[in-house]
């Protein structure tokens, strides 16, 4: 008998993906699908409950988010602290699984209930960051540099193919289920997705790394509840890609803001509101699940991370400019698409393929405390520059001028962080 490893079938060749690797990407695949099916469904209801508040008084529920998340991450610290490695995930998620139920039970009991709704956005706001963040933890910490170059962007493909399905369920399914029922489906979503999670880690267990303890995944990482914080600050690279994270948001945040106000103003019906939104989340998600399957690994793996973050970042400044010059709901809607398409396919691998060179500690907590804390605060801040922005000119050339040059900081942050990555990559982490 040959002691020659099996040969790849048609579609390992395809995707470039070694034949034990099988596994583990149908497993990354199905917990991202079923948590971005889960979370997407509930997206388009959310932010028609935004624009019903009041446009002038997004900065407020941006500013609760803020404030939500801060009290979330020393909760998530201690679990982090304390639970073995392999479960923090499903612990974690196992936790908003009751939330969900609770808010489905709420929706049932009073589902007019403003305060309701105004703390289910805020809650949702939390969750999605939180929870996508720790399952590329996961990711992270069991691949190596190469294999997330080649397989991190397929196993992507499932958010960006629960992000179509998400919607079109959702807008099916919200009139016989209503949205107490909307949550609860997304609740058996969320625990299908620690399922999937398990089989990750069971397939690790399988086929171990020779130059990692696995052992440790089943150890506690200890530390304290505000460790994620502090190790950012004592790190060159953590603050890179803390500024990183920073500038992407305040560059989503002025683009959300400016899409609240024009679809506000062309679609004043609440109803095509919500469908508008779900049209922009279905062509997004096609565009991105196209460019994760065929492009992405291709460019990661030739080009390196560096191309990654930086491409995005360019494409959205010159998208501001011309928003400056053409103020419209369909210039803004072109430069949305392109720039969000731009951002799960490109820009989050790349972000993702950053923390395979830190230690395990810092791909759980600092990791966390930049994709929560940092990106909510900098939702915060950069929404109140831009409402500030909005009264005190006479239209909102100005913020799309300085959206543009916060592009470009963000692109010249991506470059230096594609240049490190690569130096830690050939030292060896």
């Amino acid at each position: 008998m040959s002691d020659a490893p099996p040969r790849p079938n048609l579609i390992a060749r395809l995707f470039n993906v070694e034949p034990r690797e099988t596994t583990a990407v149908v497993a990354g695949l199905a917990l991202f699908f079923l948590l971005f099916t889960g979370y997407f469904m509930l997206r388009p209801v959310r932010e028609t409950m935004g624009v019903a508040g009041g446009v002038d008084n997004l900065q407020w529920l941006f500013t609760g988010t803020f404030l939500a998340t801060l009290a979330a991450m020393p909760l998530f610290g201690w679990v982090a602290a304390r639970v073995r490695r392999r479960h923090i995930l499903p612990w974690t998620f196992g936790f908003f699984v009751l939330n969900l139920l609770a808010f489905a039970a709420l929706f049932a009991w009073q589902p007019d209930n403003v305060w309701i709704a105004r703390t289910f956005y805020i809650w949702l706001s939390v969750f999605n960051l939180l929870t996508i963040s720790l399952a590329w933890s996961v990711l992270a910490d069991l691949f190596v540099v190469a294999q997330a170059k080649r397989l991190f962007a397929l196993m992507a493909g499932g958010a960006s193919l629960g992000g179509l399905c998400g919607p079109l369920l959702g807008t099916l399914l919200v009139a016989p289920l209503g949205h107490a029922g909307l949550v609860l489906l997304s609740a058996l979503f969320l625990a299908g997705s620690i399922g999937a999670a398990a089989w990750l880690q069971r397939w690790r267990d399988a086929h171990p790394l020779p130059a990692r303890d696995q052992s440790a995944r089943s150890r506690p990482l200890g530390g304290n509840p505000f460790a994620g914080a502090t190790a950012v600050f004592r790190s060159p690279y953590l603050i890179g890609i803390a500024l990183f994270v920073l500038l992407l948001a305040s560059v989503s945040t002025f683009l959300y803001f400016e899409q609240a106000r024009l679809v506000a103003e062309t679609f004043p019906d609440r109803t095509r509101q919500t469908q508008v939104f779900g049209l922009i989340d279905t062509i997004v998600q096609t565009l991105a699940i196209l460019t994760q399957i065929f492009i992405t690994g291709q460019i990661a793996r030739r080009l390196g991370v560096g191309i990654l973050l930086v491409l995005v970042p360019l494409v959205t400044a010159a998208g501001f400019l011309w928003l400056a010059l053409a103020p419209t709901f369909a210039v803004f809607a072109v430069v949305m698409v392109v720039r969000r398409a731009g951002e799960y396919a490109l820009v989050r691998p790349g972000r993702e393929m950053l923390y395979t060179v830190v230690g395990a500690e810092d791909k759980y907590k600092a990791k966390n405390f930049i994709d929560t804390v940092v990106y909510r605060g900098a939702d915060a801040l950069s929404g109140w520059v831009k409402r500030m922005l909005d009264l005190m000119a006479e239209h909102p050339a100005l913020a799309m001028i300085i959206g543009a040059g916060i592009a470009l900081a963000w692109a010249g942050t991506g470059g230096w962080l594609g240049r490190a990555q690569r130096r830690r990559e050939n030292a060896g982490g």
